[in-house]
C-alpha cells in the first residue's frame, strides 16, 4: 500500500476544497464541489485510500474506499 491518508472533500468558504487526514491546510480549493470531489477521488485512488465527502451543513454524506478493501469473505 502506497501512503494511506485519508482524503476529505470539504466546504471552503464558499467554495470546495480536498484535504488529507491530519493536515490543517486544505490540498486544493474547487468552485465546485463535483470537482473536489473528481480531484479527491484521484487522490484516494493514487494513496490508495478511503475519500469522505462533507455535505453543505458541514456532515459527512458519502465514503468511498479505493484499493484498501480486505480480501472478499465467504458469508
Amino acid at each position: 500500500m502506497k501512503n494511506s491518508k485519508n482524503v476529505f472533500v470539504v466546504k471552503h468558504g464558499n467554495d470546495w476544497a480536498t484535504r488529507s487526514a491530519g493536515n490543517q491546510r486544505v490540498t486544493k480549493v474547487f468552485d465546485t464541489q463535483k470537482e473536489a470531489i473528481t480531484a479527491g477521488r484521484q487522490m484516494a485512488i493514487n494513496n490508495q485510500s478511503e475519500l469522505t465527502i462533507q455535505n453543505k451543513q458541514g456532515r459527512f454524506r458519502e465514503k468511498n474506499s479505493y484499493g484498501n478493501d480486505p480480501a472478499k469473505t465467504k458469508g
